[in-house]
């Protein structure tokens, strides 16, 4: 047969990984970058203000739902024990923040109650996590 020699030639058995490496990479920096957008699962409509700080560091977040129930991270905690479980959770209480999200509906009784917690606790930095107004003119 004419034109077919594989004398001096491979043949292309080898599978191309070039653009998997680039399909895997570009799915890491995605996951990278909403990864800290999804701080909990708990469900926390918070409440809108005109400065938002960014959450960068390894941190330690109390939601407090709708329904008043109050989750350390993913986990339920009653009010009753949470000072305790917070400074089990606290490497360093006097320098380490703790973000408090707490739902916009929630009374602010139940806000206080958990502050107090949160200082009973030894925690003196304590960051209220809240959205950023929208551009359109809504107010506080």
């Amino acid at each position: 047969m004419p034109g077919f020699h594989l004398r001096g030639r491979r043949a292309l058995a080898e599978i191309n990984i070039t653009p998997l490496v680039d399909v895997v990479l570009v799915l890491l920096i995605i996951f990278m970058l909403t990864a800290p957008i999804l701080q909990s699962g708990i469900e926390v409509d918070v409440p809108k203000t005109r400065t938002v700080k960014q959450i960068t560091e390894d941190r330690l977040v109390i939601s407090i739902d709708k329904s008043q129930r109050i989750y350390l991270g993913n986990d339920a905690v009653n009010i009753h024990v949470l000072g305790q479980t917070l400074r089990a959770h606290m490497r360093d209480p006097q320098r380490q923040t703790v973000y408090l999200r707490a739902d916009a509906t929630v009374p602010f009784g139940v806000f206080a109650t958990v502050m107090d917690s949160v200082k009973q606790a030894g925690i003196t930095n304590v960051s209220i996590v809240t959205q950023p107004l929208e551009q359109n003119g809504d107010q506080p």
